[in-house]
C-alpha cells in the first residue's frame, strides 16, 4: 500500500503463526530501494513485482534491517537479478543456521503426515541463503533521484538492527526495533542489549516520524507511533527490572 508520496509498505508477508512480516520500498526518480526482502524467495518475488509495477524504469537496491531470516530470506532473489543488497557489517548468517531455521519450521507442523512429508520446504521453495554483498555504516545515505534516504543504526533487538528514514515523507522503516500488536522479541539479546535498545527508541522519538513501518504488525501513524514506542519501552524496562 502507498503510505506517502515516495513510500510503500508491503504488509502481512508469510512467516510462522501467529507472526507475519512486513517489508516496503521507497521510489525515487532513478532508483527504487527495497527495505527487507522477506522470509523466502516467494516474498521477494512479490516485493519485486509490486515495486516494478510502480516504476518499471528504475534500477533497484535492497537493504536488510537485521540478520534474522524473516528479513533476509529473499536476498538471493534480488542478488540473482544484479541488485546490490546492503546490510550491517556483522549480519552474516551460515548455511547451518539456515538449515536449522527450515528444520524449526518443519518441527512446528502439527499434522504428523505433513511433518513427515517435510512441507516446510514448500514455504522455502526456491530460497537459499545469501548474505548482503554490501556493508552499511551509520550515517549512510542513498540518493534515489529526487529523494534521499538515511540509514540509522538502531541496535538492541540484535546488534545488526538499522532503520531507514525518508525525511521528505517523514516515514521510518524500523524492522524489529519497533513492532506493533506483538510483544517485542527479547530472545536474541541480554540486559545490556535491551538498554541499547532503549537508546534506539529515544533516537527514533527525536525524529518524530509521521508514519512507521515496523517489522511486524500494522503500519503506525500519528499518535499510534508514540503509543507503540511507549509500549515497546515498557516491555524493555520491565524485562530489565526483572532480570
Amino acid at each position: 500500500m502507498r503510505i506517502a508520496e515516495r513510500c510503500y509498505a508491503v504488509t502481512g508477508l508469510g512467516y510462522s503463526t501467529p507472526w507475519c512480516v512486513n517489508a516496503g520500498f521507497v521510489v525515487g526518480e532513478e532508483v527504487t530501494l527495497v527495505v527487507d526482502t522477506g522470509a523466502n524467495a516467494l516474498a521477494a518475488q512479490t516485493l519485486f513485482g509490486y515495486a516494478t509495477a510502480v516504476r518499471p524504469v528504475n534500477r533497484f537496491l535492497a537493504i536488510n534491517t537485521e540478520k534474522h531470516f524473516d528479513h533476509i530470506g529473499g536476498n538471493a532473489f534480488f542478488l540473482d537479478r544484479g541488485v546490490d543488497v546492503w546490510g550491517h557489517e556483522r549480519i552474516a548468517r551460515t548455511a547451518e543456521e539456515f538449515a536449522a531455521e527450515v528444520a524449526e519450521f518443519n518441527g512446528g507442523i502439527l499434522n504428523p503426515v505433513r511433518k513427515e512429508r517435510g512441507e516446510a520446504a514448500a514455504f522455502f521453495h526456491g530460497t537459499r541463503l545469501q548474505n548482503p554483498n554490501r556493508a552499511l555504516a551509520g550515517g549512510s545515505r542513498f540518493d534515489l533521484g529526487g529523494c534521499h534516504v538515511e540509514i540509522l543504526m538502531t541496535p538492541g533487538h540484535t546488534e545488526t538492527n538499522l532503520s531507514v528514514w525518508v525525511p521528505d515523507d517523514r516515514v521510518l522503516f524500523t524492522g524489529d526495533c519497533l513492532i506493533r500488536e506483538y510483544l517485542p522479541n527479547l530472545g536474541a539479546g541480554t540486559v545490556a542489549d535491551w538498554r541499547i535498545w532503549l537508546d534506539s527508541l529515544r533516537r527514533i522519538e527525536r525524529l518524530s516520524p509521521a508514519c512507521v513501518v515496523t517489522g511486524h504488525g500494522p503500519v503506525s501513524r500519528g499518535s499510534e507511533v508514540l503509543e507503540m514506542i511507549a509500549s515497546v519501552r515498557q516491555v524493555l524496562e520491565e524485562a530489565i527490572a526483572r532480570a
